[in-house]
C-alpha cells in the first residue's frame, strides 16, 4: 500500500505532529471525501506500507523528526514556484524555501526529493519570459539536489477563476505551452534534471520531456527493490499517471492558501477545518 500525504493538504507544513502521532499509534482513519460517513481503517505499520509520498511547499516543521521515517521508504514531492504574496500569500521567503529544500535534499538524498514547478501560470505581471528567467534560476540552484523536476500547466477550475479574477491570471495556449516548454527542458539539460509533465495531454516527447507520474511506482521499486504490481489510480483524472495510493489527508485545510490550489474553496472554511483538526486525533478532522 502506499500512502499518499498528502495531493488535498500539505500535511508537512501544518500537520506534522498529527502524521508522526499516526505513526506511533500504526493507523489513520481516513473518511471518503465524496461520502464522510464512509470511513476506512488504514494500517500505517511498516510492514503493510510500500511507500509514503509526502506533498508539500515547506517541509520545514518535520526536518528535525526525518529519524522517525527510519522503518519506511518515502520521498517528497516538493513544489517549489516563482510567484509572490499575490499568489503565494502565506508561504516562506523563496530564499528560505530554497534552503530548506537543500536541507532536506542533504538528509534525504537527492533521488527522494522532486522538485514541482506546479502549476504554469500566466497574468499581467507574468509571461514567458518571467518563466524562463525564474526557472533558470531555480535550476541552477537546485541542480545536484534532485534528479526531476514535474511540471504541469494551470487548470482553471470554477472556483479559481473567482478566486484569482483580480490577478488577470490566464491559462497558456498551446503554442506558449510548447514553446515554454522547450526552454524548460533546455534549461533542465544543462542543470541534469530531467522533466516529466503531470496530467498533461500534449505530448513533449521530441523535447525530451515525457508524461509522468507522481506517485510513481518506477521510482518506487528502485528505492525498495521491490516491483509492486499495482494498477493506475482510478480515482484521479485520466490524464493522471498515478498508481493507486490512499490519501490520508483532508481538503479545505491547507493555510497556505494559494490562488491557484484546486484543493481550497476559501479562507473561512479552511480556518473553520482548521479547528477541527487534532493532533491526536485518528482522524484528520475530528467530528463528534
Amino acid at each position: 500500500m502506499i500512502i499518499s500525504c498528502s495531493r488535498r493538504t500539505d500535511i508537512p507544513a501544518f500537520y506534522s505532529d498529527w502524521f508522526f502521532n499516526r505513526l506511533h499509534e500504526g493507523l489513520v482513519l481516513v473518511r471518503n471525501p465524496m461520502n464522510p460517513q464512509q470511513i476506512r481503517n488504514i494500517s500505517l505499520a511498516p510492514p503493510d506500507v510500500d511507500c509514503i509520498v509526502f506533498w508539500t511547499k515547506n517541509p520545514a516543521p518535520m526536518m528535525d523528526r526525518l529519524q522517525l521515517l527510519q522503518d519506511y521508504d518515502f520521498y517528497f514531492q516538493f513544489t517549489l514556484t516563482p510567484y509572490d504574496k499575490n499568489i503565494e500569500p502565506n508561504l516562506p521567503s523563496k530564499t528560505e524555501i530554497i534552503d530548506t529544500f537543500l536541507k532536506l535534499s542533504g538528509k534525504i538524498g537527492k533521488k527522494r526529493i522532486i522538485w514541482r514547478y506546479d502549476p504554469i501560470l500566466l497574468s499581467a505581471n507574468i509571461n514567458i519570459d518571467y518563466h524562463v528567467d525564474r526557472f533558470s534560476e531555480l535550476a541552477k540552484r537546485l541542480s545536484g539536489h534532485t534528479e526531476k523536476c514535474i511540471i504541469s500547466f494551470i487548470d482553471m477550475y470554477r472556483h479559481l477563476q473567482n478566486k484569482m479574477a483580480h490577478l488577470s491570471v490566464r491559462p497558456l495556449d498551446e503554442f506558449e505551452m510548447r514553446m515554454l516548454a522547450e526552454k524548460i527542458a533546455a534549461i533542465a539539460g544543462d542543470n541534469k534534471i530531467i522533466v516529466e509533465t503531470c496530467a498533461e495531454k500534449m505530448d513533449l516527447a521530441n523535447l525530451g520531456i515525457q508524461y509522468g507520474k507522481c506517485i510513481d511506482d518506477r521510482l518506487i521499486a528502485e528505492l525498495t527493490g521491490v516491483n509492486l504490481k499495482i494498477g493506475k489510480d482510478k480515482n484521479q483524472r485520466d490524464l493522471c499517471g498515478c498508481v493507486a495510493s490512499v490519501d490520508i489527508g483532508e481538503y479545505n485545510t491547507c493555510r497556505h492558501d494559494c490562488r491557484y490550489c484546486y484543493a481550497n474553496v476559501n479562507q473561512k472554511k479552511i480556518e473553520k477545518n482548521h479547528a477541527l483538526h487534532h493532533s491526536t486525533s485518528p482522524y484528520f478532522l475530528f467530528q463528534s
